[in-house]
């Protein structure tokens, strides 16, 4: 009798991509890990909401600035063994955190540690992965990876939320601290460098490919000298600005403040890390859409109503938040859709103004501008609020703010379609 065919073994690119998704969600749901702290920190130490938004200041600053360098980190020790540094940095930092008694330690667990430990594996670890593993369905498994940043959120801030309001905030920074222990010997198990290191070809390679040559020059010094040449074009400042005000309208006002606006209307942290998971959800479905219609329309039109829708819903986030339960659903719905759908056209007028070569650490500083608009806003935001008592300008400001990001994106250089785009900046 035949025993008929043998069964198909899974592609190793999919586990390692499998292994880098879990990594990147953990990694984001950590970092964001501190807006749930927010509120208890503030009742147990009587640290200000100022005082504590430094550290999320601190955090997305030092998140940002690792970007433009996590490729050549990644580049020179490898996926897997940065990987496993950061998650135990990440652990070590969270387990420390349950000890703190001083705010110094709040703003340097929270900022240098575990921000540059999260930085280390993000955006372009993704981008790292989906290159060295993938010729065939690339450009999904980039998507899908992207999108889980968002799905950190939709995991852990939940989780941790509830936690928080039911055994105190120590036991959720344990709880954060014993994930990413976790995630140290699987990752270090399951992960490989190169799929020479399994054995196999890319995924849909039908031929080794060549081995890139190493990179000229000390490769930790290559952003910097592409940062000096992209400051000397107008379309870097209009890419960096209005990514600036990205990050301030995302990471910085809502990301960071959401929690504790929603905690000074009476709604609980469960409820609201709810919301923020909605979010989540959301923002997968709208990075996927927006991929696809970058492929089809002009991508400054599509920045400018990006932009602008989000601009007009964060200056009516705050009434929303004394009005039916529904309109919040129904604002996190429409703000999810619109959280990273900016990502997709920003990346395509990169490519387009500085080329596909150079494209990838120019848009490293740009996330980076993204970053510090993020931080810039946590820490404007808790300082408004602790001198007025309120959200309504640092809400406020942030819609003017996204309106006015969405009108200069029709100033960056005309590309037509994302298919015929201008030539490269030199």
């Amino acid at each position: 009798m035949s025993a008929g065919p043998a069964p198909r073994r899974i592609h190793p690119a999919w586990i390692v991509a499998g292994v880098t998704f879990l990594t990147l969600l953990a990694a984001q749901g950590f970092r964001s890990t501190i807006g749930v702290f927010v509120v208890p920190l503030q009742e147990e130490f009587g640290w200000g909401r100022d005082e504590i938004s430094v550290a999320i200041a601190v955090n997305l600053v030092c998140y940002g600035l690792m970007a433009p360098f996590a490729a050549a980190l990644v580049e020179r020790l490898g996926p897997r063994r940065v990987m496993v540094v950061a998650l135990a940095a990440v652990g070590a930092g969270s387990a420390l955190t349950v000890g703190m008694t001083s705010l110094w330690q709040l703003d340097l667990i929270w900022g240098p540690v575990i921000g540059m430990a999260t930085g280390a594996i993000s955006i372009p670890l993704s981008a790292i992965v989906a290159t060295r593993w993938f010729v065939a369905r690339r450009g999904l498994v980039t998507g899908i990876l992207t999108g889980a940043f968002a799905t950190g959120n939709l995991v852990f801030l939940p989780l941790l939320a509830w936690v928080t309001d039911t055994r105190g905030w120590q036991w959720a920074a344990g709880l954060v601290a014993v994930f990413a222990g976790l995630a140290v010997p699987f990752v270090a198990l399951f992960m490989r460098d190169h799929p020479a290191d399994a054995g196999v070809l890319p995924y849909g390679a039908t031929e080794a490919p060549e081995p890139l040559a190493p990179p000229p020059g000390n490769p930790f010094t290559a952003p910097l000298r592409v940062l000096r040449d992209a400051a000397r074009v107008r379309d870097f400042w209009l890419l960096a600005g209005t990514f600036f005000i990205c990050g301030w309208t995302t990471n910085g006002a809502v990301q960071s403040h959401f929690m504790p606006a929603a905690h000074d209307h009476a709604i609980p942290e469960v409820t609201a890390a709810g919301i923020l998971a909605l979010i989540g959800v959301f923002d997968v479905i709208g990075a996927t859409g927006s991929g696809w219609l970058t492929d089809r329309v002009d991508p400054r039109r599509l920045l400018f109503a990006y932009y602008t829708l989000r601009g007009v819903s964060l200056a009516m986030l705050l009434p929303l938040f004394a009005g039916p339960g529904w309109t919040l659903v129904a604002f996190a719905i429409v703000y999810g859709l619109d959280w990273v759908a900016t990502v997709p056209p920003t990346v395509v007028l990169t490519a387009a103004v500085f080329g596909r070569d150079r494209a990838g650490m120019v848009f490293g500083w740009i996330f980076c501008s993204h970053m510090l608009g993020g931080a810039a806003a946590a820490w404007l935001a808790g300082a408004a609020r602790e001198a007025l008592g309120d959200y309504v300008l640092a809400f406020t400001a942030a819609g003017v703010l996204g309106v006015a990001a969405g009108v200069a994106s029709l100033f960056i250089a005309r590309t037509g379609r994302a298919g015929n785009p201008v030539p490269a900046v030199r």
